[in-house]
C-alpha cells in the first residue's frame, strides 16, 4: 500500500464518508446488483442459523447507511442486529430509516469496538466493504474475530481484484467511466470515489485475504463468487471463529 493511501485510511476516509453520506444511497443505488449481492452474502452468513435468527446477536461491522443491515434484517428477521460504523454521517442516515425494534447502531471504529459496546459477544459477524478501508487489515480482522463467540459464522463481503487482470480492467473502466463521473455530476466531489478505485486495486487478492483470515485464527475459510458484472470483483469470504476447547457457552449477555 502506498503512503498516500495509508494516510487516507488513517482519518480522511472517514471524513469523506461523512461528507458523502447524504448522497451515498443514491450512488450505490446506481450499481446494478449492489443490494441483491449484499443479501446473497447475508444469506451465506445465515446458512447455519435457525429460526430466522431468534435469540441471536448479529453484528454488522462497517454498516454505513444501513444497506448491509437491511440485508441482514431481511435474512434474519428475528435476530438482534447491531450496525457499527466509524462515520457519524453515515450512521445519521442509517438511523433515520425505519427499522424493527431489534436493530440498533453504534458509533465506533471496527478496530476499537468491543463485545461490551454491542451488548455481548456476537453469534454472527458480517463486514461489508470494511477491511479495505481499515489502516491495519490484520488488526481489524483480530477485532472482528474477538467480537464473535467460539464457532460463530463470519462473512466478509469485499472487493478483491488483485488475482485477475480482467477484473482489474473491468473495475477501472467502471470507476472512470461510470462511478467517478456520476459522483462529479451528483455530488461535485470525487475524492472518495477516486480513493475507492485505488483502494480496491491495492487490496489483497482473494488467496492472500484467505491467508490473513486463517492467520487471525479463523477456520473453515472459503470464498464464493457473486453474479453479474461484479463476478470476480466482489466476493463473499466465509469463515468461523475457532471453537475454544474449554468452553462454547454463551457469554456477555
Amino acid at each position: 500500500m502506498d503512503g498516500s493511501l495509508r494516510a487516507m485510511k488513517s482519518g480522511p476516509v472517514t471524513e469523506e464518508f461523512d461528507r458523502a453520506a447524504a448522497d451515498y444511497d443514491r450512488m450505490v443505488g446506481a450499481n446494478p446488483g449492489y443490494h441483491s449481492h449484499l443479501e446473497i452474502s447475508a444469506r451465506r452468513l445465515a446458512a447455519g442459523l435457525a429460526d430466522g435468527g431468534a435469540g441471536l446477536r448479529v453484528v454488522d461491522l462497517g454498516c454505513g447507511t444501513g444497506a448491509s443491515t437491511r440485508a441482514l434484517a431481511r435474512v434474519l428477521p428475528r435476530a438482534e442486529i447491531v450496525g457499527v460504523d466509524a462515520s457519524s454521517g453515515m450512521l445519521a442516515v442509517a438511523r433515520r430509516k425505519t427499522w424493527h425494534e431489534k436493530v440498533r447502531f453504534v458509533h465506533a471504529r471496527a478496530e476499537d469496538v468491543s463485545a461490551d459496546d454491542v451488548g455481548g459477544r456476537a453469534d454472527a459477524v458480517f463486514a461489508g466493504y470494511l477491511l479495505r478501508n481499515c489502516p491495519d487489515t490484520d488488526a481489524a480482522l483480530a477485532a472482528l474475530g474477538a467480537l464473535a463467540r467460539p464457532g460463530a459464522p463470519i462473512a466478509l463481503h469485499e472487493y478483491s481484484v488483485a488475482d485477475s487482470a480482467a477484473a482489474r480492467t473491468v473495475w477501472t473502466l467502471v470507476c472512470w467511466g461510470v462511478v467517478i463521473p456520476l459522483a462529479l455530476i451528483w455530488t461535485r466531489r470525487t475524492r472518495l470515489y477516486r480513493y475507492l478505485w485505488r483502494s480496491v486495486l491495492q487490496f489483497d487478492g482473494a488467496a492472500a485475504l484467505r491467508e490473513r483470515m486463517r492467520a487471525a485464527g479463523l477456520v473453515e475459510v472459503a470464498t464464493q463468487p457473486l453474479p453479474g458484472w461484479q463476478r470476480g470483483i466482489v466476493h463473499t469470504f466465509t469463515a468461523r471463529r475457532a471453537r475454544e476447547a474449554r468452553s462454547t457457552e454463551r457469554d456477555g449477555g
